[in-house]
């Protein structure tokens, strides 16, 4: 018997797409609630025969079980603050259902784009994709856009556990409400009791992101109306707060993702101490704080422990000043109840805190894992901004603002040979296998930027703010802190290096969406002479195919950086 997953069920429904075939697919519950051996409350960090100190870069469990999702992308109304405005929703939702695996599992998603117009294509934020560089979901990089009424099955594995979210990689639509959090069972570095999920952070507006646009293009960031925490709050009297409820005594895992457009968080948890334990897929050495710093793209876990008296508690999501725009700064909150029955709004105090937009401490961020950076080549990166010809603002890292075309994605490009490239393409050339390279990426621009690489995790090098970058910086090799999202200071610098142990054709870029459209970013093409093999030309060209079909009728124009 052929068990589905529960959201895929109702999907494949909704959808009439014929049950699959496959043995090894296995129910999203299922994947939800299962543990290895030896992983209990008293001891998270065993999984089966892996635990904490695996290399999961290099080893790992491969399950043989696959498990398989559908996601379909439309326009509807909703009212997540109690304001109903269009949207675009992943299976009606925002956020979207929860991707839910186990380390080793084989990940399936099926993607129908069901909206009215434009393409869409889903990025799995954080995983690696090793040797799955075309299932990476980036229109115009590793895919064209998939034409609307089209699906696409993107295909990987869970080869890192923790937390991270799934967003939609075609222009502003991600911060329309395409986005939602990815869940990968596996070990720990600090025991909890419970699982409580994913705390998804995110800024909002009443006009739509691209309706906002022009304006962000002419005069900067506009200012966001307020924000939601799992896709809820309460605005002006109305909506609904989200809610979670606390057993004294009990530890839970709190899964914290940033997915914010243009907002730099402070979070916590009034009267609570977090435990963090993971920065993005990366587990770390524990470490205790009141009030986390977590910007755009970036993730925490962290342990929470039920330790307070019987009462109602704000879980708070602060906008910071420095470098956030928004409306509502000390009203994006949820509430944390001891007793479920309560309907009372809480009367805690929040902790004191400094306004500034910088990332949690770098010698906090200790990868549980130690991994070493021997003898790196680098290279400088300057983030800079101007205007264009039609005077709009236009932001650069390195060589040119980046500008790609959704029809000519540069994965196919390399696959037919392709070469030579434009300036605004902005490809840099990694053509040696397993080199480690770095990269010192500067500004004297005092606006910080949160910046993601695509197929790596990165290793910190150093950083610093209202500093300029020199060769007597001292440049960290030994475990430095490594994720896939970190800040480039205000008017500083951030050196990052990683191992060329990745084919494929990889973005970089600022995590704030305006940037991205505007064209703060730029690819790695990395070993490119092993991309070919890694293709299915087949797909791949008929997801160009469907899209170039669609766009001659609809007349569909790009006016962004093509990401």
């Amino acid at each position: 018997m052929i068990t589905l997953p529960l959201i895929s069920l109702f999907i494949a429904v909704a959808f009439a797409i014929p049950a699959p075939q496959a043995a090894t697919t296995v129910s999203t519950a299922s994947a939800a609630v299962a543990t290895c051996d030896g992983n209990t409350a008293s001891d998270r960090s065993v999984w089966c025969d892996y635990d904490t100190s695996t290399n999961y870069y290099t080893d790992g469990p491969t399950t043989g079980v696959t498990v398989e999702y559908w996601l379909e992308v439309t326009n509807t109304t909703l009212a997540p603050d109690g304001f109903e405005r269009i949207v675009l929703a992943v299976n009606g939702t925002v956020p979207g259902p929860t991707i839910e695996a186990n380390w080793g599992d084989t990940v399936v998603i099926h993607v129908t784009n069901s909206l009215a117009n434009n393409g869409t294509g889903i990025h799995w934020h954080g995983v690696r994709q090793n040797y799955t560089n075309m299932n990476d979901g980036v229109p115009s990089i590793t895919q064209c856009p998939i034409a609307p009424g089209e699906s696409m099955t993107y295909t990987w594995k869970a080869t890192q556990y923790g937390t991270s979210w799934y967003h939609s990689h075609f222009s502003l639509q991600a911060w329309e409400g395409v986005y939602g959090p990815i869940v990968i069972h596996g070990p720990a570095t600090g025991d909890y009791d419970e699982d409580f999920g994913a705390v998804v952070l995110s800024d909002w507006s009443h006009d739509t992101v691209d309706a906002l646009y022009t304006y962000a293009q002419v005069s900067g960031p506009p200012l966001m109306t307020t924000g939601l925490i799992n896709g809820l709050n309460a605005y002006n009297g109305s909506g609904t707060r989200f809610e979670g409820t606390f057993a004294s005594g009990t530890s839970y895992l709190l899964r914290v993702v940033n997915g914010a457009i243009d907002t730099h968080f402070k979070f916590s948890i009034d009267s609570h101490t977090m435990t963090v334990i993971a920065a993005d897929f990366v587990p770390i050495v524990p470490y205790t704080t009141d009030v986390l710093d977590i910007t755009m793209g970036q993730r925490y876990d962290v342990i929470v422990t039920a330790d307070q008296d019987t009462a109602d508690y704000w879980m708070r999501a602060i906008p910071q000043s420095e470098c956030s725009n928004n409306d509502d700064s000390d009203n994006i909150r949820a509430i944390i109840r001891y007793d479920s029955s309560s309907t009372d709004d809480p009367s805690s105090t929040a902790y004191d805190y400094a306004d500034d937009c910088i990332d949690e401490d770098a010698s906090d961020l200790v990868p549980y894992l130690s991994q070493t950076v021997v003898s790196p080549t680098g290279d400088d990166l300057t983030v800079a901004v101007g205007k264009n010809a039609n005077n709009l603002f236009r932001w650069q890292i390195g060589s040119d603002s980046f500008e790609v075309e959704w029809a000519d994605p540069t994965i196919l490009q390399v696959y037919n040979g392709e070469t030579s490239w434009s300036d605004e393409e902005c490809v840099y050339n990694l053509s040696t296998s397993e080199q480690w390279v770095y990269w010192v990426i500067e500004t004297t621009i005092p606006v910080p930027h949160p910046i993601h690489l695509h197929g790596h995790d990165f290793f910190i090098l150093a950083s610093g703010e209202s500093e300029t970058y020199s060769d007597s910086v001292t440049l960290n090799t030994d475990n430095p802190p490594r994720r896939d999202v970190a800040t480039l200071p205000t008017s500083g610098y951030l050196v990052i290096a990683f191992l060329t142990d990745n084919p494929g054709v990889w973005l970089m870029h600022c995590h704030i969406g305006w940037h991205t459209s505007e064209g703060l970013a730029l690819q790695f093409v990395e070993r490119s002479t092993e991309i070919s093999a890694l293709v299915d030309y087949d797909t791949l060209n008929s997801t160009c195919a469907t899209w170039e079909a669609y766009t001659a009728v609809s007349g569909v124009e790009e006016e962004d950086s093509g990401v």
